[in-house]
């Protein structure tokens, strides 16, 4: 089988755990879904929980997903630039096509008003 799997999709392993609910609510992961995770004890992580299926995300790994994310809506040649720069550069330059568009309207009245006197 290709690397990409069938019909171009990633095949990802997948590591099953069994564990149970201890009285007050806790659940042990199993070390090796842990080790795969990149997690040790005290590190903090996500949960959410849709229908029905509880998932569990390192807090690294949903900083990385969302990074990668944000990375698809940012144009090519942008990539080495910083999301606050970016915006920053297109506030710079809205600022600059007002400040034209003040100009352009003052020179406008300043013109009128000189018609109107001379």
């Amino acid at each position: 089988m290709d690397p990409e799997g069938i019909m171009g999709t990633v095949v990802q392993s997948v590591l099953h755990g069994k564990s149970r609910l201890s009285e007050n609510g806790r659940i042990v992961i199993p070390s090796q879904i842990r080790e795969a995770m990149g997690i040790s004890a005290g590190e903090p992580v996500l949960m959410e929980l849709e229908d029905g299926v509880l998932r569990i995300e390192s807090h690294r790994s949903r900083i990385r997903r969302i990074q990668e994310e944000f990375r698809k809506h940012v144009p090519i040649g942008l990539g080495e630039m910083l999301m606050s720069d970016q915006l920053i550069a297109e506030r710079r330059e809205e600022a600059r096509r007002e400040m034209e568009e003040t100009d352009r309207q003052i020179e406008e009245y300043r013109l009128r008003n000189e018609r109107q006197l001379g």
